[in-house]
């Protein structure tokens, strides 16, 4: 296993290239960010104890069912983003037959094989370092928009979540060559 920076590994064999995107691994933010989901859940079981125990006026009833309709939203959002930094990755591979990518959580995830002669646009984009999007996918709750795209039958296709440029502009390299060694035989 090669690598690029610090969460891009590959293996090159004649028949195939194999990338594996990690999610970025910082232990306090982990542990701060696992700290803050159990402090949500613990106050979600508490206003749904509260619902279901006290004596509330109905318009109270209404204030919590409320509450709890934002504080699922946010449960899942943030478990997701969670769970994706401590198990998930993305895996990529390029062989003869087509372009593979898998969004991969433990071992669960789905390969969809994107075949050569239908991607059009490939493509990367980074926002610029001082920009809003910048400061808000350096958030660990923010799963992060993808780095690389490009246009199937139609669709739009990406892949590549939280990347820096020069990870990002070597993995560029790196597949475009790839695709086109495979491309050809």
């Amino acid at each position: 296993m090669k690598t690029i920076g610090d969460r891009i590994t590959f293996e090159d064999t004649p028949k195939r290239t194999t990338v594996v995107i990690t999610p970025d691994k910082n232990i306090l933010t982990n542990v701060l960010m696992g700290a803050w989901l159990a402090m949500w859940y613990a106050i979600g079981f508490v206003v749904i104890w509260a619902l279901f125990m006290l004596i509330l006026s109905e318009q109270e009833r209404i204030i919590l069912y409320i509450f709890l309709v934002f504080w699922l939203y946010y449960a899942v959002r943030i478990s997701k983003s969670f769970f994706w930094i401590l198990y998930g990755k993305e895996l990529i591979k390029v062989d003869s037959d087509a372009f593979h990518i898998k969004k991969s959580f433990l071992t669960y995830g789905k390969s969809i094989p994107y075949l050569f002669d239908n991607i059009k646009e490939f493509q990367f984009a980074v926002p610029e370092v001082r920009s809003l999007q910048s400061a808000w996918e350096a958030s660990p709750w923010i799963n992060g928009s993808e780095r690389f795209s490009f246009m199937y039958f139609g669709k739009v296709k990406k892949f590549g979540r939280k990347l820096n440029e020069k990870d990002t502009q070597l993995l560029f390299n790196l597949l475009t060559n790839k695709i086109k060694k495979f491309r050809k035989k």
